[in-house]
């Protein structure tokens, strides 16, 4: 299962160390909220699409076959 809060943390690195401050910011939310949901590890769908709007990406969730590796659609 992939852990919300690493793979975030690995796409700040990526956009040049951006803070998790600044991506707070860049959400709309305060850096206090960020971290909390950074400790639950719980982002809602809508959360990750403004994430990736502020890291420049599109937000893609696809379900694969665990047999095949591939996605059902």
């Amino acid at each position: 299962m992939v852990d919300m809060r690493e793979y975030i943390r690995l796409c700040l690195v990526k956009r040049d160390n951006m803070s998790e401050a600044e991506l707070a910011r860049r959400t709309g939310q305060t850096p206090q909220n960020m971290s909390n949901k950074y400790k639950r590890n719980t982002f809602k769908v809508s959360e990750l699409e403004k994430v990736a709007d502020a890291l420049g990406a599109d937000l893609q969730i696809r379900f694969i076959d665990r047999e095949t590796g591939k996605p059902i659609i």
